[in-house]
């Protein structure tokens, strides 16, 4: 099965060429940049991990 790739929301250049894509798939995300299409591959539990802390989620803060 080929990957869905979705841009990020934070991602918008002007002219829309430059951005990060995510996919996930249960068990890992992968993330590229627009620019160059080789990824790289985060477990799903860290992922999670990463976007808690991005929103600032009390059990991230120290």
């Amino acid at each position: 099965m080929s990957a869905v790739w979705r841009k990020s929301s934070r991602s918008n250049a002007g002219d829309n060429t430059e951005c990060v894509e995510i996919a996930v798939d249960g068990s890992a995300a992968r993330i590229r940049d627009s620019k160059g299409r080789a990824d790289a591959t985060v477990a799903a539990p860290a992922w999670g991990s990463f976007l808690a802390m991005v929103k600032g989620e009390d059990q991230f803060r120290r």
